[in-house]
């Protein structure tokens, strides 16, 4: 184990440490470290050499960071069962990362392993990767600062590692954890300078390009439509159609019910059953919905900012974050009718009343802010039909670099 493990780590490290930014600009003629920020990321090439090597070398760095994770429990199989499920690959994607950092092709100068960590985390875990790729998306859109989103795409990384593995620092997610909390560490030592400018106002930014502008209003378009279809398919004809088919079973007499149905089936055990189907739903409908609405708030924050005398992108934004409030705040409290629904058939006489006694409340608040939802969502839906025309591109505006 010990030998593979080694292994990895130096082979990791090689293939960490190819600094293609570096490699694809001198194959243009160009130093990339005398043009731009001097960084060898795939921002400052596309900066210098435009988009499409841009877009390159981030597709390289991406895959010199994923393949390892990917390939070193393949390569150098172990079944010492006294190390933990992920050692290989997290001692792949560590050594990875830190490759790319400190590559000793260019005498410990690097990138800042946005791209590259974006890789290994893809691939050792990919559903907090997702929650990362997102908040960072949404973030450029809305800021046009690429530092910044990679800063907060880090800490949506470690947010949502903590937040949806039950157990992150148990013996088999532990490393993995370990992983996202030092790479989060290390982007944001490695962003120092342009957090420092940020607070200064002298940072970079993206140009308001016609290709970005159209990106924030695809995006918008494409987040409200996809957020308002969800809410009332769910609400309005889903929810409604199971509970009644499984309480309409209740009606029919003996011959016509499925056969596995019981004598006894009534009424309250449709409705049980219904409440059983609809549960596992919930998750997804609220995972879905805080997608959409993060993507749609931030497009129309960007374009309130980006034009304070349109009052119109105001009103939009407003109500868009109230819509992305009541999503929030609707998740627990629809786990706190999932629960009460439940426990109405406990063995418990008592706890079964005591749950009977306040299901009906609870059911009706989560009802009522469901329509709010889906009337804040339909508002916004009205007001996409007024989006913002293309600004005229500011001379001075310069791209980000990391």
């Amino acid at each position: 184990m010990l030998a593979s493990l080694a292994l990895t780590l130096f082979c990791s490290y090689l293939i960490g440490a190819i600094p293609f930014g570096y490699l694809v600009a001198r194959a243009r003629g160009v130093d990339i470290f005398q043009h731009g920020s001097g960084n060898i990321g795939a921002t400052n090439v596309g900066r210098v050499l435009g988009k499409r090597f841009g877009i390159l070398v981030l597709l390289l760095d991406f895959a010199k960071g994923a393949a390892p994770v990917a390939l070193a429990p393949l390569l150098f199989r172990t079944t010492d069962s006294d190390w933990p499920a992920d050692t290989l690959p997290v001692a792949a994607g560590l050594a990875a990362f830190l490759g790319h950092l400190f590559p000793i092709y260019l005498r410990f100068r690097g990138g800042k392993g946005v791209a590259t960590g974006a890789g290994v985390v893809a691939v050792l875990v990919p559903g907090p990767a997702l929650a990362a790729m997102l908040f960072w998306l949404v973030a450029v859109v809305a800021t046009r600062y690429v530092s910044l989103a990679s800063v907060l795409s880090v800490f949506a990384l470690v947010g949502a590692r903590l937040a949806f593995r039950p157990d992150p620092f148990a013996a088999d997610h532990c490393l993995s954890t370990s992983f996202c909390l030092l790479a989060a560490a290390l982007v944001i030592l490695r962003h120092r300078g342009n957090l420092s400018r940020l607070l200064h106002g002298t940072e970079n930014r993206l140009k308001d390009t016609s290709t970005m502008h159209l990106l924030s209003k695809t995006l918008h378009v494409l987040a409200l439509g996809l957020w308002f279809g969800s809410v009332v398919f769910f609400s309005l004809i889903a929810a409604l159609v199971i509970f009644h088919t499984f309480e309409s079973l209740s009606a029919q007499s003996a011959p016509e019910r499925p056969a596995w149905l019981p004598d006894s089936f009534d009424k309250a055990k449709g409705t049980q059953l219904a409440g059983i189907a609809v549960g596992p739903i919930f998750p997804w409908y609220f995972l879905l919905q805080g997608v959409c609405a993060l993507l749609a708030t931030g497009t129309a924050l960007a374009w309130s900012w980006s034009r304070p005398a349109e009052r119109l992108h105001k009103v939009r934004s407003l109500i868009l974050l109230l819509a992305l409030a009541s999503v929030v705040a609707g998740w627990p409290l629809a786990q706190k009718v999932s629960e009460l629904r439940m426990s109405r058939y406990d063995s418990d006489p008592a706890i079964a009343a005591a749950a009977k006694e306040s299901f009906g409340a609870w059911h009706g608040y989560s009802l009522l802010l469901n329509m709010v939802t889906l009337g804040l969502v339909t508002a916004g839906m009205a007001l996409a039909a007024q989006l913002p025309a293309p600004v005229e591109r500011k001379e001075g505006d310069r791209a980000d670099s990391k």
